[in-house]
């Protein structure tokens, strides 16, 4: 049992922390002129290190609701696959589904028909769509955030 109830931290654990770091450190560190000389190398990296922060997250979600579902037969006799903790982590998985295939996909098209983003102007139909593009993704990792803090307050709470 101790084994199912530490993979459900662990998942949420590393999923959150991931999110964490991206926002915090890694984003804000790469965009730092002083760091790479371009927005395009910037970008590139951020590019690459959401998509395996996805993949992870969409592991780490599969991880949580399959222990968790586990973790309330062995409790309660039976899996509780719509509990308040479940419905959260679908919640997560499916922004994170969004976040890859529906907004970050489109971003990735209008990054390459722009070629260099930092010679397009601010007026071009794709830069406007990419920025608009690009507050949907912060507002879906945020979500993603805020429900994953959540999701360890109730995990922790129901742990204890």
């Amino acid at each position: 049992m101790s084994v199912i109830r530490f993979l459900m931290l662990l998942s949420l654990v590393i999923w959150i922390g991931g999110v964490i770091f991206f926002a915090f450190v890694l984003a804000p560190t790469v965009f730092n002129p002083a760091i790479l000389p371009t927005r395009e190398l910037a970008g590139n990296v951020v590019n690459r290190s959401l998509s395996i922060l996805h993949g992870m997250a969409i592991c780490c979600g599969v991880v949580f609701a399959i222990t968790s579902m586990i973790d309330s037969r062995v409790v309660n006799g039976v899996a509780e696959p719509f509990a308040a903790r479940n419905l959260l982590i679908y919640l997560m998985i499916i922004l994170t589904l969004v976040s890859m295939f529906g907004v970050g996909a489109k971003m990735q098209v209008l990054r390459r028909q722009m070629v260099m983003i930092d010679n397009v102007p601010h007026d071009d139909p794709r830069r406007v769509e990419f920025n608009r593009l690009h507050r949907w993704s912060t507002r879906l990792e945020s979500s993603v955030l805020v429900l994953g803090l959540a999701l360890l307050f109730l995990t922790a709470r129901r742990l204890s």
